[in-house]
């Protein structure tokens, strides 16, 4: 809204505050129709009700979101839903749904995740949809999670990987580097270790204020920034579903969340591309799907140099596709602009994974070259 405003700003303006006050908000909240397909510990697997004709052509898409943060980003409100989008141009959309962590849950680890909830997950979609394969589409942990539980089962149903803000090389993250010279000087062992013991994991209003601080400019400036946009509906609805996404955090369990801290980032693990636990070692390069990595140009949490690391990661892959789409770590997948950058970028991907594939020299080239190879011998 400009300074001065013109009236039909301020028409506007007083007809936003009107409704924001009166009527309880602009933003439409409802959650796209859907059914329990198939349910475990964490672990609730939804089919979304379609709402154009099924592309039968195309593989069931399964949505997988981090931990500790809702599964309402990918259903965040009405147009700017993810899910409402896929549905929309006729793709089969499922979702897998961690619900909520509570003390009790403090012994679970990261291969709870990638070892049964994720596996268990993509087998049920399969089974469900009845096709032979699945795309797979993680945000944030999330994507790092599909991965890992790919390379722990080659046998998995997957057809394609496709990730959204997920870091794997955590000495990019500017809120982390500051962070591990004090963590490694006390050998881990330092306040946080403490905390996160004592309390069972990181609860969630501790995970919604790390956020925050992600974003604290914008946070800071936030009520300003609301005030210069009060004539812009679109604008003041994305606020809102932002909001009651912030406060439906979740907690880490406390296993997990100390071998994120100490795995990922004081000896940042995945930016050798693997994973020892259990007495094992998950190793990514084992994982021979196509992979597409879109990162945020305005990302705190997960910078493109962090996110597009993967592509050091996958020798065996059939094909790696790195992008990026303007928004930080929530806007990249939910945002205004998403719906013409980041959603394009995944649908392009998923009508053809393989577009980015090393191309295959002809037969006769290659018979060629082992013949000189013979004649040079």
């Amino acid at each position: 809204m400009r300074l001065p405003p013109t009236p039909n700003e301020l028409s506007a303006a007083a007809a936003n505050t009107f409704d924001r006050l009166s009527r309880g908000g602009l933003a439409d909240l409802r959650e796209m129709p859907r059914a329990v397909i198939d349910e475990g510990p964490q672990r609730t697997v939804y089919r979304y009700h379609p709402t154009a004709k099924t592309r039968e052509d195309l593989p069931p898409l399964l949505l997988i979101p981090p931990l500790a943060a809702p599964a309402l980003c990918f259903d965040l409100r009405r147009t700017c839903s993810l899910i409402e989008h896929e549905l929309s141009i006729g793709r089969r959309v499922y979702m897998v749904d961690y619900g909520s962590i509570a003390f009790s849950d403090r012994d679970l680890g990261l291969e709870h995740w990638f070892e049964s909830v994720i596996p268990e997950a993509v087998r049920a979609v399969a089974a469900d949809a009845v096709v032979a394969e699945v795309d797979t589409l993680g945000w944030c942990l999330g994507g790092i999670m599909t991965m890992l539980a790919v390379a722990d089962h080659p046998d998995l149903p997957v057809r394609s990987i496709a990730m959204v803000a997920s870091p794997f090389d955590f000495t990019q993250v500017p809120l982390i580097a500051p962070l591990r010279p004090l963590a490694n000087l006390a050998g881990g062992a330092g306040p946080l270790s403490a905390i996160y013991k004592t309390l069972g994991g990181a609860p969630a209003p501790i995970v919604k204020r790390a956020y925050q601080l992600a974003g604290f400019d914008k946070y800071v400036t936030k009520p300003l920034t609301i005030l210069q946009n009060l004539d812009d509906r679109d604008f003041l609805a994305q606020i809102e579903a932002v909001d009651r996404f912030m406060n439906n955090m979740l907690a880490y369990p406390g296993r997990t969340f100390g071998q994120l801290y100490h795995r990922f980032f004081r000896t940042n693990d995945l930016a050798s591309g693997f994973l020892d636990v259990d007495g094992r070692r998950i190793d990514l390069s084992t994982v021979r799907q196509p992979v597409l990595s879109i990162a945020g140009t305005g990302d705190g949490i997960a910078p493109l140099a962090s996110v597009h690391h993967i592509s050091e990661l996958l020798p065996k892959s059939a094909s790696i596709t790195l992008d990026k789409a303007p928004g930080g770590h929530l806007g990249v997948l939910s945002g205004r602009s998403a719906r013409t950058t980041t959603w394009e970028k995944i649908d392009r991907f998923l009508e053809d994974p393989l577009a980015n594939a090393p191309a295959k020299k002809p037969a006769k080239a290659k018979a060629r070259k082992s013949a000189a190879k013979k004649r040079a011998a």
